[in-house]
């Protein structure tokens, strides 16, 4: 998108914001949306020259943006994580994360060739990175004496369906992201602090699209399940993740937020021509 969008005061102003896995993908289209409604937004990412350019990318769109900063953070490492938070104490503390990083490894498999080291890494980067993320929002809330606070945290339509493509660890650890959301959602809810888990559909960003390839036959054994007859587009997620953050969604809480455009509820889907998907900020 060439076009610059103007900061209005939005329906995240005055909230600070921070997404993790922020230099692509949803993580990117999210800080965009969140940037051009109103919020100080902190991106995160394992890549500094990832970070680097998104952030430029970020303020060509919205070059009126209240706030936007950029921090290295490897969320399998809690002292990271609560240096990222705190990161945010002299902006008045946080009020939204959204703990989008993660990882599909290529070597993930099934129960029997999937190795040990792919199955710890996945789970210390999905489950327990979001587990000290949502652990550290916590704590700068109570800190701060927010009332209200929104965690969202990203799992998959994978933890409810079932795959005869397996990646076991992947698949295991959004199925720990959900039971553990549902969990902090039920123990805060007395705070004002929201917890929802987002599940995306396979998506037509770099993390799936490059590993399926050219590959038609793996390709069609996905897209042949969507109604619409294409993956969806982060910015697609990202507009569900800005529900979630605002005040718009007060009463969602602890919620599996099925963004799938009808996949985990189709049985046999349409044919015809898929219909043309929107544009995303980072990639067309």
């Amino acid at each position: 998108m060439s076009e610059t969008i103007a900061s209005p005061s939005g329906r995240l102003a005055g909230k600070n914001a921070v997404v993790t896995g922020a230099a692509g993908g949803i993580g990117f289209e999210t800080c965009v949306l969140f940037a051009r409604e109103g919020a100080s937004v902190l991106m995160a990412d394992i890549s500094g020259p990832g970070l680097d350019k998104a952030k430029q990318k970020l303020l060509d769109i919205v070059p009126k943006a209240v706030k936007v900063e950029t921090k290295l953070c490897d969320v399998s490492r809690e002292d990271d994580v609560a240096a990222l938070i705190q990161h945010l104490d002299s902006w008045g503390g946080l009020d939204v994360i959204f703990n989008n990083a993660g990882i599909m490894h290529k070597d993930d498999d099934d129960a029997v060739n999937t190795p040990e080291r792919i199955w710890d890494l996945t789970m210390a980067i999905n489950v327990k990175g979001i587990w000290f993320g949502s652990k550290h929002a916590i704590l700068s809330l109570r800190k701060h004496n927010k009332k209200k606070g929104s965690i969202i945290n990203v799992a998959s339509v994978v933890a409810l369906v079932g795959s005869a493509t397996p990646q076991l660890a992947y698949t295991a650890s959004k199925g720990a992201v959900l039971a553990m959301t549902r969990e902090l959602a039920i123990v805060h809810a007395r705070e004002g602090f929201r917890f929802n888990a987002l599940c995306p559909a396979p998506l037509n960003t770099p993390l799936l699209q490059d590993w399926l390839g050219d590959d038609k036959e793996k390709r069609l054994r996905r897209e042949i399940h969507f109604p619409t007859g294409r993956f969806g587009e982060a910015i697609e997620q990202a507009q569900a993740v800005l529900f979630l953050a605002s005040d718009e969604s007060s009463f969602v809480n602890g919620t599996d937020f099925v963004v799938d455009g009808g996949m985990t509820k189709a049985y046999v889907t349409p044919e015809g021509p898929a219909p043309d998907p929107p544009k995303n900020f980072g990639r067309p």
